[in-house]
């Protein structure tokens, strides 16, 4: 095992992006870096050199964050099997790769066959697995190729010979339902059933990084930049195979910069604008959750309250309040016992840390300007050993033009106690990289009774870009499970994989079957929103709806008009 190897599963050492540009700047080096990209690589440093905020580069932008799954334990209506069933059309995702950043695969499914019992698989890439053959240019994890894979099916015990396995159930459940083989007799067929399959396994995310977001031990939680590498394998394995690609997400985060700045999201930006190219995202299941906080200053204003409910005593929790350039704020705690933490001047860079006696609570304030492109506004709270009550925090104008500020708790499943805004605002809260302009971003919806899915991440976007693209089936989805099971499904991940297998169906009849050859997600994303169907009793773009509601069939029909 190489030194950089160990630095890179390591809790001992932190892991930074850094953009190049950065570099131009600052002197950095570290005898261990992983490219992520030309413009991005991924530094890693001892623990005892840096604390988080202190890192020099653009600080919390180089953390990475960590994100969690979208579901919460419908392809007739999306219009799919009409295209896969239209004898002049045929299309199932032929000749195009789909690739999976998610819990892994269970490659022994036979949805994941041809019919002679061989793989659809190209290649998996696990990243926990550490004695394998690992993919070129990477410093961790094991590839496994299709000739592994077949060989491991034709063996007595297939997990033997490749040893990678989905123990989750929701990477696996996420690909059938985009681009599963037929299953006649359990009535089954993904959306793109044709097509070729590529999977990244993430690793877990270091514990550093989960006692920093106070994210419970039992939750699944991944690193951005292993996912940013995931997406950089996945980009240059189409490469290789000269195969159009269809990136699926089927992950989400509350953390970080919602404007234009994020890692993950400048990296998905920059991918899904090349020809043959596609990304699709969930939009979260955080709608109802209490998480965000919509603030206002009006100027006869001295401060706005922003009161948190703590149901219970907790590890911790943290709250990230954003402000666009130019304004700037500053903010005061106060305990539920009355105790207050006056008000922190703003500073960039500038952070102080109170014990509040009585709740044995503490809490660190950071005020930061992120970003190289726009310079928002960050001020990071971290209430560590959180008491049971009512917490306060009041925000104070120090330079404003519009008043307007954003506030967001972590997501649901990363929080180890229910924590909420008292006066939460269920828009802007589509998780990161749903909110990311060139991906094509999926509400969800109950195709039984046609009602939003209550739970489907809103938006629009802070700087009014229209998110989501449009819904898909989100409730009660049906797919494969471990075990060679089936089971159903409810949450945004199952509405992302539903367009994910939609987009390589268009993929298939624009760039394979050369009717459209400089094909890009935007493309394919103003296709399918041409095509959406539209209620006549709703105004659009909807912030819960987008354009509507998916329907790929509808969108060849619209080519005809």
């Amino acid at each position: 095992m190489s030194d950089c190897e160990e630095k890179i599963y390591s809790n001992d050492y932190v892991d930074f992006i850094i953009s190049k540009d950065v570099l131009d700047v600052i002197d950095l080096s570290s005898d261990c870096i992983q490219r992520i990209d030309e413009e991005k690589d991924t530094y890693f440093y001892p623990r005892s050199f840096f604390r988080i905020f202190d890192f020099p580069a653009d600080s919390y932008a180089s953390v990475p964050k960590c994100y969690g799954l979208l579901d919460e334990t419908a392809l007739e209506v999306s219009g799919i099997l009409k295209l896969q069933q239209q004898p002049a059309l045929a299309l199932k995702g032929q000749g195009v790769m789909i690739g999976f950043i998610d819990t892994g695969i269970d490659y022994r499914n036979p949805v994941f066959q041809y019919s002679d019992g061989t793989t659809r698989i190209y290649r998996i890439w696990d990243q926990t697995i550490r004695d394998g053959t690992k993919p070129e240019g990477i410093a961790y994890g094991s590839e496994y190729k299709t000739e592994q894979i077949n060989a491991a099916l034709r063996a007595e015990n297939p997990l033997e010979t490749v040893p990678s396995m989905d123990t989750n159930g929701h990477g696996t459940f996420v690909a059938g339902v985009a681009c599963g083989s037929e299953d006649v007799e359990d009535n089954f067929i993904g959306a793109a059933p044709f097509s070729e399959i590529a999977v990244v396994k993430l690793k877990e995310a270091k514990t550093y990084l989960r006692e920093f977001y106070f994210i419970p031990d039992s939750v699944p939680a991944y690193q951005e930049n292993d996912i940013m590498m995931a997406v950089s394998y996945l980009d240059r394995l189409a490469k290789e195979r000269d195969m159009p690609l269809v990136i699926c997400i089927a992950l989400g985060s509350n953390m970080g910069n919602r404007g234009k700045d994020g890692q993950l999201a400048t990296y998905l930006d920059i991918v899904s604008r090349r020809r043959k190219r596609c990304s699709v995202a969930a939009v979260g299941n955080e709608a109802n959750a209490r998480h965000h906080f919509l603030g206002k200053i009006q100027p006869d204003m001295e401060y706005e309250s922003v009161e948190v409910s703590v149901e219970e005593n907790m590890p911790g929790f943290f709250i990230e309040m954003w402000a666009n350039a130019p304004e700037l704020y500053a903010v005061s705690v106060s305990s539920p016992t009355g105790e207050v933490l006056p008000k922190v001047p703003y500073r960039s860079g500038g952070r102080q840390e109170f014990v509040f006696i009585f709740e044995q609570t503490r809490v660190s304030i950071d005020y930061r300007l992120t970003g190289r492109r726009q310079g928002n506004q960050l001020i990071y709270l971290r209430f560590s050993n959180a008491a049971q009550g009512i917490w306060t925090i009041n925000v104070y104008p120090q330079s404003i033009v519009t008043g307007d500020y954003n506030m967001w708790l972590p997501m649901r499943n990363f929080t180890s106690g229910n924590v909420f805004f008292l006066r939460s605002n269920p828009n802007h809260t589509i998780t990161v990289p749903g909110n990311t302009g060139q991906v094509i971003s999926t509400g969800g919806y109950n195709v039984a009774n046609g009602g939003l899915y209550l739970d489907s991440g809103r938006g629009f976007t802070l700087s009014g870009e229209v998110k989501p693209d449009f819904c898909a089936p989100a409730v009660n989805v049906y797919g494969p499970g471990l075990r060679n099971r089936f089971v159903t499904m409810t949450g945004t991940s199952a509405a992302a994989a539903i367009t994910a297998g939609a987009c390589a169906q268009i993929m298939e009849w624009g760039l394979v079957k050369r009717n459209q050859i400089f094909m890009s997600s935007a493309d394919i994303k103003n296709m399918l929103i041409r095509g959406a169907d539209r209620a006549d009793d709703r105004s659009y773009p909807n912030p819960s709806w987008g354009y509507g509601t998916l329907d790929v069939y509808g969108a060849f029909e619209d080519l005809r008009r």
